[in-house]
């Protein structure tokens, strides 16, 4: 077994508050982690599984990007169109990432994940908290804690 240190241990400075965008950043972190634990050193190994997976790893991570920008459409965030930018550069980023692998270029999956790794954690820390702030001052606060974005809150976000 390979003990690897690169695992990311999610931690609440990670968190915006908002339960549905933390479950997917928490799913992004588990997902780079599965990948982590795939990194065994074999190429054919590693080759099938990245196979087996990279297509599903996009289409979330597709989905996780498009669930951010409705949030910030909605609530009329005004960072949303560097956001969304910064999102189309990291699909093509990966993309670009996916063919040099498939075609045997020098990249291992340990890189590639490497790769996801620092990507997932800047972009929450860096691009993300900005939205965390704003979604703070629009959203509704549960009896829980948790913020919710409804309706009502979104027609109450300022212009």
């Amino acid at each position: 077994m390979v003990v690897n240190n690169d695992l990311i241990t999610w931690s609440d400075k990670f968190s915006s508050g908002v339960k549905l965008i933390d479950d997917q950043h928490k799913e992004l972190v588990e997902l780079v982690n599965e990948m982590f634990n795939h990194v065994t050193g074999n190429d054919l190994q590693e080759h099938n599984y990245f196979n087996r997976v990279i297509n599903d790893a996009v289409s979330y991570v597709k989905k996780h990007f498009t669930t951010e920008e409705k949030l910030m459409i909605a609530t009329k965030f005004d960072g949303y169109a560097e956001h969304k930018k910064e999102h189309e550069t990291f699909i093509l980023a990966v993309v670009e990432n996916i063919k040099d692998y498939e075609a045997g270029k020098r990249l291992t999956l340990s890189t590639f994940t490497r790769f996801l790794k620092d990507w997932v954690l800047s972009h929450i820390a860096l691009m993300d908290k900005k939205y965390f702030e704003y979604f703070k001052k629009v959203a509704t606060r549960k009896a829980d804690g948790k913020l919710s974005i409804n309706s009502e809150d979104i027609r109450n976000a300022s212009v």
